[in-house]
């Protein structure tokens, strides 16, 4: 078993209003044992006045976590096959819109990545195979009922 923590920090700034609903989203995301990010609610939930720019929202994180779950899982599938990656390179994507319930989810994850390999490369069908097992072993994607899908 294992414990990850993360923490998150909003205050409120001067001159904005609260029960109005008129106050910036922009909040610190600490990561215990590494780095901080300005977080920040999406601009396409609270619109660009109150999302502050340049900041990564929840939904970018969880595309983040769902991409880089399944690229270090797909590394470590590929090795055990006997196959030696040079480079991996994603850029995943995820759909918002309303799930089943009508509440708004992101429902889809959409992985792209390249792989740039040393030595012989996988047949399509391998890759096929070598994706699956990295999507069956990605603790991330057992842990969201979100499709995810590679390309």
């Amino acid at each position: 078993m294992a414990l990850f923590r993360a923490s998150v920090d909003w205050a409120l700034g001067a001159g904005e209003d609260f029960t109005a609903g008129r106050y910036v989203r922009g909040h610190t995301v600490a990561f215990e044992g590494g780095p901080q990010v300005r977080g920040t609610a999406s601009h396409h939930v609270v619109g660009n006045k109150w999302a502050e720019a340049g900041a990564v929202d929840p939904e970018q994180l969880l595309v983040a976590a769902i991409a880089g779950c399944h690229m270090l899982s797909f590394l470590h599938v590929a090795r055990l096959a006997g196959f030696a990656v040079g480079r991996y390179r994603d850029t995943g994507e995820g759909l918002m819109e309303p799930n089943g319930e009508g509440r708004l989810a992101i429902t889809r994850v959409t992985l792209r990545p390249r792989i740039a390999w040393r030595g012989a490369a996988p047949d399509k069908g391998a890759l096929d195979d070598l994706h699956h097992a990295a999507h069956e072993t990605c603790f991330i994607a057992n842990s969201v009922t979100t499709e995810v899908v590679v390309e």
